[in-house]
């Protein structure tokens, strides 16, 4: 007889449990409960486990405690952290621990079906083959925490779950998104997060060197191989050596050079400029890129095997105003780091600010910020936004967008009678309602409010 996979769930707050463990009855795993640390050390101690479900704060233990128990007992176990405040940094620090995935709370029952049937299907592939867990789990040296990786939107926390899983890899990266979005930043996360964390992280920007100079810069060169090569120059890719290379804004480099820059990717060596040998070079590559680089091969300027090669993995940054949860954040976080003493939003500030559409995204928000908190004292109002930010904003509020979906827009008919800002909030809640599928507690977390001040608005809209 076949045995059914079996689930340890984790987890301080009975109804949490007792929803993860039913959800995975119901698919037909065998699951065991434990609402303590301890306790998950003895079943474990009891048994193996194919999957774990752990809650990240478990008292005087936390969940990352017990992921690394068991990625050193339990290697094969899929470990997947629960959290009831999730964040961009706390999906970071999960998965380029070991940990599988990263749910915040609160989560549905497709979320817990997925994981369950992806590690089914690797549990019967391993089964077949006989081979132990395809993915090393082991904690990366030298992070450093001062890198704002700050946010808590969906996107940009799944970002960061994949900035976790690659890191510990050596797969090159492609890193996409518009100008400003934190490419750099993100590279350096990778970077930070990886075995080669100890060694440089060597930075070029693609687009800043002429087309003349980009192989001497890259490659070095040697002595007299062209006028004022007074002698051998090691060029950034051998400074990289050990650590990590960022070509940033790649797309922008020359297509003759194109073919040289697949060569040294292909075969890790480089040959300087008028050298007759070539170096063998270890650097983790990572690129980026503001450009849709798939139309750039389509149009000829991008070689397509180019393409292909350096980008095993793409991480995909979204724009600012795809992820304007995370704006009071970020803003905070930069007024934090220029204010003498403590400075705050004012909410019409704040409201300008999420009502801005970001063409600059982060680095136009940082400037924004900072602008803000040298015209301001202790409190910053409207009036100390730069004037685009508080023009633009009010007159450009965007309608509400969830993961990047359509709108949520309130209609009336502007032949009849204007309703009034209360009857407006009625039917805008109730069309969020609709598009959580009633959730109250998503539609709340949408809308900015508490459960009871939606309770109550719905409770207006239904009297009426």
């Amino acid at each position: 007889m076949k045995l059914l996979p079996r689930a340890l769930v984790i987890d301080d707050e009975p109804s949490v449990l007792g929803f993860v463990s039913e959800v995975l009855r119901s698919d037909n795993w065998t699951t065991t409960d434990a609402e303590s640390a301890d306790q998950a050390f003895q079943a474990m101690r009891a048994g193996s486990f194919d999957l774990v479900f752990c809650d990240v704060m478990l008292g005087s233990t936390d969940g990352y405690s017990v992921l690394r128990r068991f990625a050193a007992e339990q290697p094969e176990a899929r470990f997947v952290l629960m959290t009831g405040h999730g964040s961009a940094a706390g999906a970071l620090d999960a998965t380029a621990i070991g940990a599988f995935d990263y749910l915040v709370k609160p989560f549905s029952v497709s979320d817990v079906l997925r994981i369950a049937e992806f590690v089914r299907e690797q549990i019967s592939r391993r089964s077949d083959a006989g081979n132990p867990r395809d993915l090393d789990i082991s904690s990366a040296p030298g992070y450093r925490s001062d890198i704002p990786l700050i946010g808590k939107s969906p996107r940009f926390v799944e970002c960061l779950k994949m900035v976790g899983r690659v890191a510990p890899t050596s797969l090159p990266v492609l890193i996409t998104g518009e100008s400003g979005t934190g490419k750099e930043i993100v590279a350096n996360a990778v970077h930070r997060r990886s075995k080669r964390a100890d060694g440089p992280f060597v930075t070029v920007n693609c687009g800043a060197i002429p087309v003349e100079l980009i192989e001497s810069e890259l490659f070095g060169h040697a002595k007299g191989s062209f006028t004022g090569a007074s002698g051998d120059r090691m060029g950034l890719w051998e400074e990289a050596a050990g650590g990590t290379l960022f070509l940033d804004e790649i797309t922008e480099t020359p297509p003759q050079f194109q073919v040289k820059l697949l060569r040294a990717l292909q075969e890790s060596e480089i040959r300087r400029v008028g050298a007759n040998r070539t170096i063998k070079v270890d650097a983790r590559i990572i690129c980026a890129t503001n450009r849709d680089i798939e139309q750039e091969v389509i149009e000829g300027r991008f070689r397509q095997d180019l393409m292909y090669r350096m980008n095993a993995v793409t991480i995909k940054l979204p724009p600012l105003r795809e992820r304007t949860e995370d704006i009071p954040l970020l803003a905070s976080h930069f007024a934090s780091r220029v204010a003498a003493s403590k400075v705050s939003f004012s909410a019409d500030a704040s409201k300008a600010l999420k009502s801005y559409a970001w063409p600059g995204n982060v680095r136009e928000l940082e400037n924004a910020v900072l602008h803000a908190v040298s015209m301001a004292d202790d409190v910053i109002y409207p009036e100390h936004l730069p004037e685009r930010v508080r023009t633009n904003g009010a007159a450009g509020h965007q309608p509400l967008h969830s993961n990047g979906g359509d709108p949520l827009e309130v209609e009336f008919d502007s032949g009849g009678d204007i309703p009034s800002l209360a009857e407006m909030e009625v039917r805008y809640v109730t069309r969020v309602m609709q598009y959580t599928g009633g959730n109250k507690q998503a539609a709340a977390r949408v809308l900015n409010i508490d459960r009871k001040t939606l309770t109550r608005i719905l409770a207006r809209g239904n009297s009426g």
